[in-house]
């Protein structure tokens, strides 16, 4: 079953908010930096202790991801939480990508990722952020 989960944006305070997410809420906490990653490579070097992704999980279930907002725009409410949607399919993915993004606009093509996922964001028309992940390695 597809799966959609709240993904928050924070302006260089994302590892405090999930660790006091993480105690308020018993769940376990999984945090990447931006410089444990290839992308650490385009990127400065004041943004390599940032958070690149991270995610709170319980009972198997994902209750939240975050990161910090490695864009010239800076996090405020508006652009903070988007919506991040992992299909059951390669196909399920593709297919709400392409149905959102009528009348919306892309800003990152569905392509694999060097996490080894199909990753791509839009924003629909409505002006809502939606990002769309499908984890390769449940093709095997």
């Amino acid at each position: 079953m597809p799966q959609l989960h709240p993904y928050l944006a924070f302006d260089g305070n994302c590892r405090e908010a999930m660790e006091f997410y993480q105690q308020a809420l018993g769940a376990e906490l999984t945090l990447q930096k931006v410089g444990e990653t290839p992308a650490k490579d385009g990127m400065p070097p004041e943004t390599h202790d940032s958070v690149m992704h991270s995610s709170l999980e319980k009972n198997g279930q994902v209750l939240v991801m975050a990161s910090d907002m490695m864009s010239e725009e800076t996090a405020k409410h508006g652009n903070d939480v988007s919506l991040c949607y992992s299909g059951e399919t390669e196909e399920e993915t593709r297919a709400a990508f392409k149905n959102l993004s009528e009348g919306g606009k892309v800003t990152s093509e569905l392509k694999l990722e060097f996490w080894g996922d199909l990753y791509g964001d839009l924003y629909d028309k409505y002006g809502f952020r939606w990002m769309f992940n499908y984890g390769k390695s449940q093709d095997k």
